[in-house]
């Protein structure tokens, strides 16, 4: 299964992709919102993992072009965040995010809401 990673730190990058990789999924990588909207439609993923701030154009705005477009509306997001404070999990599904979790990463976690939205990992 293809996962498209939209994040624009290097180490989180790193981390993440190595560790997903291992569970065998191939993971793309977008370094904004900008280049995580042409991704989502040029490689057609199974699953975007979103971080909200990005530079460029940031992870609420690129989700909503990502689900208002008739080609990758149906590509499952979770937003994947340090934003933790009250109200950002519902301003995350108010902007078409279908899950939300937070950084650090808890992998056992992260997979279980990648499961619930494409099926057995």
């Amino acid at each position: 299964m293809k996962i498209l990673y939209v994040e624009d730190n290097d180490d989180n990058v790193y981390m993440l992709t190595r560790r997903l990789g291992r569970k065998g999924f191939t993971v793309i990588v977008a370094g904004d919102g900008a280049e995580g909207v042409a991704k989502a439609a040029s490689e057609m993923p199974d699953l975007i993992l979103m971080d909200l701030s990005l530079p460029v154009l940031d992870g609420w705005a690129a989700t909503g072009q990502i689900k208002s477009a008739p080609a990758t509306g149906h590509i499952p997001v979770i937003a994947l965040t340090a934003h933790a404070m009250t109200g950002d999990r519902e301003k995350a599904l108010a902007a078409g995010c279908d899950d939300f979790d937070t950084k650090p990463v808890v992998l056992g976690r992260l997979l279980a809401k990648i499961e619930a939205l494409i099926g057995e990992v």
